[in-house]
């Protein structure tokens, strides 16, 4: 009895060049995606870290007034939390209420307002946002609603 034969060229097993790149691009499409809804999500978590500084910043301003019977002046600022003002009116009843000025999460120093543009009877805390800049779209007050 004889065996058949075989033919003689025979596909080699495995993947071509081809395969390989079209399965490369589809993985990079893939992290590209994944690269940029992980940035919108980090946005996300510093707008949070942005709200959750205007709380405690906004409680240690209002234990600035109840213990002194007024908020500190624009130009005291957030300084005042930390550092007893000179200006006037220097607080009789100063006490430290925060370790250090905060920054906001991308770096900057949170701006102050007394009176606030919104609500003139209160204070209001900025950030800059994203773009670092004073005074643009990007801006985040206590006083205004996302």
């Amino acid at each position: 009895m004889k065996l058949p034969e075989t033919p003689r060229h025979r596909r080699a097993a495995g993947f071509s060049l081809l395969e390989m790149v079209i399965v490369l691009g589809i993985i990079a499409v893939i992290i590209g995606g994944a690269i940029t809804v992980m940035g919108k999500v980090g946005d996300g978590a510093k707008r949070t870290q942005v709200s959750a500084d205007f709380n405690a910043v906004g409680s240690a301003l209002r234990m600035y007034q109840t213990n002194n019977g007024r908020f500190p002046t624009t130009q005291q600022g957030i300084d005042a939390l930390v550092n007893k003002p000179s200006s006037t009116p220097v607080p009789k009843r100063w006490t430290k209420l925060m370790d250090r000025v905060p920054t906001d999460p991308w770096g900057e120093p949170y701006g102050y307002k007394f009176p606030g543009t919104v609500d003139n009877t209160m204070f209001e805390i900025i950030s800059k946002g994203p773009d670092m800049q004073q005074d643009t779209e990007d801006d985040i007050s206590s006083q205004k609603d996302e």
